[in-house]
Parts: structure tokens; sequence; C-alpha cells
């Protein structure tokens, strides 16, 4: 059998090297650890509701990445107020009552998540809003709230990783 002839036996029987190499880098790819996954997930579905947050409150910015920081006590600004009123109008609920459950939800379950302290409570309470927000809001941002649902369903599903306050108090309870 000459060269030409073996390599396309081997390529058809899977032993070649392009399905060497596809195997190989399944594998690596399956070596990436869960909690990684999930600590990512938690930072940055985290960042992407605390900074929506920070758009509904005056009185108080924390901002890490940009670096601005300005303790105080918070209260719901005029311009969130003015949007809840004559943008988003949600069905059944007073947007006064909106604006300030969606400022307290976008500071309190991000911090939870960062934290890894009731992870699947806090993404499930996330992901509502997220389906409230395309449901009743933004029908046309799909792309993005699918990536929203698909972050916050895998913590759901999987959990925060070893790397959490509900891993640390689960192996606390289980001794």
């Amino acid at each position: 059998m000459d060269n030409s002839t073996e390599t396309a036996a081997q390529t058809s029987t899977g032993t070649g090297v392009l399905p060497g190499l596809i195997k190989q880098a399944n594998t690596l790819f399956g070596r990436i650890p869960d909690t990684l996954i999930a600590m990512i997930a938690r930072f940055s579905i985290a960042g992407v509701f605390w900074k929506s947050g920070q758009t509904k409150i005056e009185g108080l910015a924390i901002d890490i990445v940009s670096g601005e920081f300005s303790l105080g006590v918070p209260r719901l600004s005029d311009s969130a107020l003015f949007l809840f009123k004559e943008e988003y109008s949600l069905p059944l609920i007073a947007p006064e009552l909106a604006a300030l459950m969606a400022a307290f939800a976008e500071h309190l379950f991000p911090v939870l998540l960062l934290l890894g302290l009731a992870t699947r409570f806090s993404a499930l309470a996330l992901l509502v809003m997220t389906l409230t927000i395309q449901i009743f809001v933004y029908p046309g941002a799909w792309p993005t709230h699918g990536v929203w649902a698909a972050v916050l369903l895998y913590l759901m599903a999987y959990g925060p990783g070893w790397c959490s306050m509900d891993h640390f108090i689960a192996a606390r309870y289980r001794r």
C-alpha cells in the first residue's frame, strides 16, 4: 500500500491527523473546570445587572472597572422614574414601585452572585427580570436577553462552583 492510500485509509477510519487533533481538542475543552465557567458567569452577569441598577439611582456610585466611587444614601433617580412611567409601562404594577423593585433587585442579586450566596435563587430572580424585560419592554432585544438567560440557566442548573459561599455553607452542613 502506498502512502496516499494509507493516509486515505487512516482518515476514513478516524485514525488520521485531523480526527486525532479534534479528539485532543475536545478532551482539552472537557477539562475546563465548571468552577471557572461558573465564576466567569457569576461575575459577568452580575456586572450587567449592577451597571443597569446604577443607572436607576443617585447618591451611591460604585464602579470597580472605571474607579468611580461615591458613597452616600441611594435614592431613585428622576430619569428612572421617567423611563418606568413613559417607556417601560409594565402591566399590573405602578411605575414607581416597578422602578424601585428593579433598582433594588439589580443591586441585591448581583452582590449575592458575586459572593456565590443563594446563587440559584439569585439567578432565578434575574431570569424572571430578564423575561419581563424581554416580553414587556424590549422584545426586539432577544439576542442579548438570550445570552443572559443562558448564563442564568447555567448558574441555576450547575450552581456557583466551589469558589462560593454556597459551597462553603453546603460543605459545613455536610459534616
